[in-house]
């Protein structure tokens, strides 16, 4: 929530400044690169327990992300309660049993059979957690007003991407799932009319014999998602 007094333009120097010679750059991009091609996308998870602390440091990474007018459009409910988890879980089956019996259409249910999906989704009460992404379609001041928000698809996508990355620094797996449509998170989660759920992430370690789709594995090469103009 902003309060007027926070909205004024006042310049501040740069607080951080992190700049690497050309070599040392490349070889942390390199680095970066490499250990992301090792996230990985999974729907067997182990029940063991993941600290809150770690999940609250990387929602605090993810709260970093640039948002349109600095407004910062999202919310994170993480979520390790089994009954709760449970509710989610029965609440988005129900969804996909409607999904998966057509009303997703043959072209996005061939789509998704190289992923190999379907409508149980036992993930939702086996991961340790659940976070649950919504985009909020207006803020609120401090005083009550109500303001528009900015650019907020481009701004929570952001954010998202940004977590995911950091559960990944922090050596934990996360599944992204969308049931659709999702309007049952927004009274299960306590949240208001004023926020749109987005996504749910189930996260925690992989199990033992998780395993992926061999599909995933294929990713466009970089000549197909770079366009280069030189000078």
């Amino acid at each position: 929530m902003y309060s007027p007094d926070q909205v004024r333009y006042e310049p501040l120097p740069l607080p951080d400044r992190v700049r690497l010679d050309d070599d040392a750059a490349l070889s942390a991009a390199i680095r970066f690169r490499d250990y992301m091609r090792k996230r990985h996308t999974v729907r067997d998870f182990r029940p063991d327990p993941v600290p809150a602390e770690i999940i609250a440091a990387c929602v605090e990474a993810a709260g970093t992300a640039p948002s349109g007018a600095n407004h910062q459009p999202w919310h994170f409910v993480a979520i390790s309660d089994p009954g709760l988890k449970a509710q989610i879980r029965a609440a988005a089956e129900e969804e996909e049993r409607a999904f998966y019996a057509g009303g997703g259409g043959d072209e996005w249910l061939r789509a998704l059979e190289p992923i190999g999906t379907g409508v149980d989704k036992p993930h939702l009460d086996i991961a340790p957690w659940l976070i649950v992404i919504f985009a909020q379609r207006y803020g609120v001041t401090l005083e009550g007003q109500r303001y528009k928000n900015y650019y907020v698809p481009e701004s929570v996508g952001i954010a998202t991407g940004m977590l995911i990355a950091a559960l990944h620094h922090a050596g934990l797996c996360a599944l992204t799932h969308t049931p659709n449509p999702m309007k049952f998170l927004a009274p299960l989660c306590g949240r208001p009319e004023s926020e749109k759920p987005v996504m749910i992430l189930a996260v925690g370690h992989p199990a033992d014999d998780a395993a992926v789709p061999a599909v995933a594995k294929i990713k466009k090469p970089l000549a197909e998602i770079l366009t280069l103009f030189t000078g």
